[in-house]
């Protein structure tokens, strides 16, 4: 069994079985990595994937589990990697972060920005999409970081440590009456149309909660990922926009923010990474700017601890700070 054969089967199942797309990836020739692939299966004895033909058509269970211990070992093959890089050059290498379009326009600016003028040899790389793809993305390894709000779930294999609480504002057009209540209620506000973040993203299972305790039934006219977008359907009059409070800025044109506070309750941001990454030194540096009470101490000691359970109990006496 050789490491290149693990890689192989690991970037196939990660490239939805297109050999040739996979080999383009890596640089190599199409038969050579079928070949590799069949050499291990009648090394193993086992089918890893089934097949039609010449194609590929899904992973075997038994391909499921070696997959999975596959993929274990070549994090812990970059690991190595890291490690020797941290020794040999502290201060070079790359930074790779998946994370929500709000997260990436509103509260990861100045941090990257002071992060890359410390680390000018660090290359930083941003993925931007919803949790489910953020997910996906720190499942397969091919980011160091992930910083997502909702659908913690989805990051049961990760170390997912809380950053910051937050909250909403309502943002509407000028003149509209909701800006003559001194504090708007969730039914002065479920009147109204509504244009906020599509389900599952950005605090919206929250804003849903809300409105369901009190026995409403928001009509929300459009949805959408990105913060900006919801500002502009709202200025062309679509309805009644709820965004994360970090979003809502004093300059937007046209707009007029309302504090949301009272109505919703705050959502938690979190930052993640595979347990048992090596962690190099600029990597610690990065999430102490994000979260400064995720201390070096801190992140070995909850690094350490057994379960998710326990990760996340780990924090419930310590102050969040809001932004």
């Amino acid at each position: 069994m050789k490491l290149q054969q693990l890689r192989y089967i690991w970037e196939v199942a990660h490239h939805d079985l297109n050999v040739s797309a996979t080999a383009q990836s890596l640089y190599t020739s199409q038969p050579g990595i079928s070949k590799q692939i069949r050499l291990l299966e009648d090394e193993l004895g086992v089918e890893i994937f089934t097949r039609s033909g010449k194609h590929l058509t899904r992973v075997t269970p038994t391909g499921e589990q070696v997959l999975k211990i596959a993929g274990d070992i070549l994090r812990q093959v970059e690991s190595i990697k890291q490690l020797t890089n941290e020794h040999n050059s502290p201060e070079s290498g790359s930074l790779s972060i998946a994370t929500t379009h709000t997260q990436a326009r509103y509260a990861l600016p100045s941090v990257i920005q002071e992060f890359i003028h410390k680390y000018p040899k660090v290359a930083l790389h941003m993925h931007q999409g919803t949790p489910m793809q953020i997910a996906e993305k720190a499942d397969e390894g091919s980011v160091d970081f992930a910083i997502a709000t909702e659908a913690i779930e989805l990051f049961k294999d990760l170390v997912m440590m809380p950053c910051y609480r937050w909250n909403r504002c309502i943002i509407v057009p000028v003149g509209h009456p909701l800006t003559q209540l001194e504090k708007p209620t969730l039914e002065a506000i479920a009147q109204y149309p509504l244009v906020t973040y599509v389900f599952g993203f950005t605090g919206r299972s929250r804003l849903d909660k809300a409105f369901s305790r009190r026995q409403l039934s928001p009509n929300v006219v459009f949805t959408a990922t990105d913060s900006d977008v919801i500002k502009t359907y709202v200025r062309l009059g679509l309805g009644v926009g709820i965004v994360a409070r970090m979003a809502c800025d004093e300059s937007d044109e046209g707009l007029v923010s309302i504090n949301a506070e009272h109505l919703i309750e705050p959502s938690v941001t979190y930052i993640g990474f595979r347990k048992g990454t090596y962690l190099r030194g600029y990597m610690y540096d990065f999430i102490g700017r994000f979260a400064p009470h995720l201390t070096r101490t801190v992140i070995d000691e909850v690094m350490a601890l057994p379960n998710k359970e326990s990760q996340l109990s780990y924090f419930e006496d310590i102050p969040l700070p809001y932004l």
